[in-house]
């Protein structure tokens, strides 16, 4: 049956357990709970969804960032190794070219890719606690409340079918709904 799902992301398995017990103690049902381990992006390959998307989608312009800043780093690097040639002779022009062209390729690169999506469109490896709030049995508010309370790394909303209790569609490739963007979640209580 289709629902709505609320998951909470968190670094340790200790966490995601705090997570379970309090979402049992406010009257969650064991059936509306399950949690499972979320493998890193990149690693989802083995998964019968069909492994993982063969680009990301925040790293397309990366490429042309590479070049860029290849060519700069290049002529840069060409630059510096020419001075340095009357101390180390020819191969500083060589070599000053290469260093440059790798450090021109990785800053143009890292550069060019969009952060925004890095952040709050792949989904992070993490232990995935997930509840069921079709059922009523809690309020979308306060499973958000318990779950950032717990420190969770990130909060989801989702439409997907809940079986045998289980979020049994789950995708690990798809963008998580995240509640509130990265930058507007609120800090665990320590």
């Amino acid at each position: 049956m289709t629902t709505t799902i609320i998951a909470g992301g968190f670094t340790t398995n200790a966490a995601a357990e705090h997570a379970l017990q309090r979402l049992v103690a406010a009257g969650v049902n064991a059936d509306n709970l399950c949690t499972f381990r979320v493998n890193p992006p990149g690693e989802h390959a083995g998964l019968p969804t069909g492994g993982d998307r063969p680009k990301s989608p925040g790293a397309k312009e990366a490429g042309g960032g590479a070049a860029r800043g290849a060519a700069v780093g290049a002529v840069a690097g060409a630059a510096a190794g020419a001075v340095a040639s009357t101390v180390l002779g020819p191969v500083a022009i060589a070599g000053g070219a290469g260093v440059g062209a790798y450090t021109g390729a990785l800053v143009g690169a890292l550069g060019s890719m969009d952060r925004r999506t890095h952040r709050d469109e792949l989904r992070p490896a993490e232990n995935l606690v997930c509840v069921n709030v079709g059922e009523r049995e809690i309020s979308e508010a306060r499973a958000v409340e318990i779950f950032e309370t717990c420190g969770a790394i990130q909060v989801e909303r989702a439409q997907g079918t809940w079986s045998s209790g289980q979020w049994s569609d789950f995708d690990p490739v798809a963008p998580p709904h995240l509640i509130r963007p990265t930058a507007e979640r609120p800090r665990p209580a320590a």
